[in-house]
């Protein structure tokens, strides 16, 4: 497994290069809209402004630049920005 630096609206966490961007970004205690995890909605859209993804096709529609976290996986470290500002949620006593 190889460890990535995911920075998010400014704030970076740690990640790995075998886990999709939504997964791990719910494990850092974020919470990124999305709907249906399997690249239909586009929901879960954000602007990759640096690094490199492996994004597997998707049928939402996508700008330049644009990725799906909930199929794309980090290549490299990257930097994201979405047009909102992520809501951070408490982890279960489990988590």
């Amino acid at each position: 497994m190889n460890r990535v630096q995911i920075t998010v609206n400014g704030q970076t966490l740690v990640g790995n290069s075998h886990q999709h961007l939504l997964e791990q970004l719910e494990h850092a205690g974020l919470a990124p809209e999305y709907q249906c995890r399997n690249g239909v909605c586009g929901a879960c859209r954000c602007k990759l402004d640096n690094g490199s993804v492996d994004q597997k096709d998707a049928m939402a529609y996508l700008s330049a630049g644009e990725i799906l976290t909930c199929q794309s996986t980090p290549l490299s470290d990257v930097e994201l920005t979405f047009d909102y500002q992520l809501v951070t949620r408490a982890k279960a006593v489990n988590e």
